[in-house]
């Protein structure tokens, strides 16, 4: 069974860095990627990004990679560095997982992922 637990949530300035921590266990069978979502208050869950825990490939929603960094360990904890916040990065952050041979390319959408962890709250005040 994939498990996925986030932490590193807080709360934080604009224009501060947080680094949020997804650890994942539980991949067996086939190669995955893990995903980072998050869901701001009153709006639908939107992608972050991914990383294919194989080849390490990534993947950044929109400009995000302008501020924000995925990767992972040997572990297969992934992190996700967000520098430069403000107030629209205030969301809670979830992580998920699904193998990789499922999903599409340049996708990130939440309904194609199936394992979800239970997410880490990040707040950011001006």
């Amino acid at each position: 069974e994939v498990r996925l637990v986030e932490s590193g949530g807080d709360s934080v300035q604009a224009g501060g860095s947080l680094t949020l921590s997804c650890a994942a266990s539980g991949f067996t069978e086939y190669d995955y990627t893990v995903a980072w979502f998050r869901q701001a208050p009153g709006k639908e869950r939107e992608g972050v990004s991914y990383i294919d825990l194989s080849d390490g490939a990534t993947y950044y929603a929109g400009s995000l990679e302008d501020r924000f960094t995925i990767s992972k360990d040997a572990k297969n904890t992934v992190y996700l560095q967000m520098n430069n916040l403000n107030s629209e990065d205030t969301a809670v952050y979830y992580c998920a997982a699904q193998p990789t041979y499922r999903l599409r390319e340049g996708i990130l959408i939440p309904r194609d992922f199936r394992s979800w962890g239970r997410g880490t709250r990040v707040t950011v005040s001006s």
